[in-house]
């Protein structure tokens, strides 16, 4: 099992590595476990411009700032899947895919991931002409056609992404009125290569090896409408990453953990931060003080 830790963070994006920054300036012995690579989503974002002090700067490069602030004070990020969790003891368990942790504290701060619009031919052309990353996958499209699915920040983000490198982009959603913030949407409507399709819906992604078409359905005519098309781009929302809990921590009904505003679950010394957790706004500057905000709570009472 190992030495009983201070703390176990879960994940390593923004939220992660921001309680792990804490948790070394409090001089806790913890371990920041992290599935895939460290930075969390914002290394797929094209362009973040409302974190103060940065001004306009790229996902990745915020995401490289933030690793080198944790690598230069030392704290190493232990690359594992955590499996399983037993929370409600006093001193709790974290089991990944190689090992088992101790821990007095545990800050749950997995994130979230692209949720699946749920149409035809989605998962069929998955990797191939379907992609849920318009900032991983964009340069595939030079002066080719593409769509992008939905009407909130991301979805207008990677339209605007998309536009500097396809030749035409067709901005698909069900609504008559877009989400995104009003700066992003007073940039897509003056870009001329950016087609909007109101009260619309994706009904099917077609084609033999990869996308070649959609059918397009208008909630107000009724009427269904086939595009030729090189990729879809799905950007309607996220699911929380909540696989590896069982259902002693409280959830909304949507999967987001409930918190207080000192980020604490239900569940005595367990804190959930960042993306996963039920919270008004879910950005780059609210994860990392939620970050901060668990550790200073937690490091009191050790």
């Amino acid at each position: 099992m190992g030495n009983l830790l201070d703390v176990v963070i879960i994940g390593a994006g923004p939220a992660g590595l921001s309680a792990a920054i804490y948790a070394k300036r409090a001089m806790l012995n913890f371990v920041v476990l992290e599935k895939f690579l460290p930075g969390g989503g914002i290394a797929n974002t094209f362009e973040l411009e409302n974190y103060l002090g940065l001004g306009k700067v790229s996902g990745m490069e915020m995401a490289d700032l933030m690793l080198k602030h944790v690598n230069d004070l030392g704290i190493e990020i232990t690359t594992e899947e955590v499996r399983e969790v037993s929370l409600n003891a006093t001193i709790k368990e974290i089991k990944t895919d190689k090992k088992t942790y101790q821990s007095k504290n545990v800050v749950i701060a997995s994130g979230a991931s692209p949720r699946k619009l749920g149409c035809l031919g989605e998962d069929k052309f998955l990797g191939r002409g379907v992609s849920n990353c318009a900032t991983c996958d964009g340069f595939l499209y030079k002066n080719k056609k593409v769509m992008v699915v939905g009407g909130g920040d991301v979805a207008v983000e990677d339209a605007i992404y998309l536009s500097r490198i396809a030749k035409e982009v067709i901005l698909v959603h069900r609504r008559d009125q877009l989400r995104a913030v009003k700066s992003l949407q007073e940039r897509v409507f003056k870009i001329d290569n950016v087609k909007i399709l109101w009260d619309s819906e994706l009904l099917e992604i077609k084609g033999e090896d990869f996308v070649e078409s959609t059918t397009v359905f208008n909630n107000k005519t009724k009427m269904k409408t086939s595009l030729d098309v090189d990729g879809v781009f799905i950007a309607v929302g996220y699911n929380p990453n909540i696989g590896y809990l069982n259902n002693d921590i409280e959830k909304d009904d949507s999967g987001w953990i409930k918190t207080n505003h000192r980020c604490e679950t239900n569940i005595k010394n367990v804190y959930a931060v960042g993306d996963i957790r039920d919270t008004l706004l879910r950005q780059v500057a609210t994860a990392v003080s939620d970050g901060a905000i668990a550790i200073s709570d937690l490091s009191k009472s050790l």
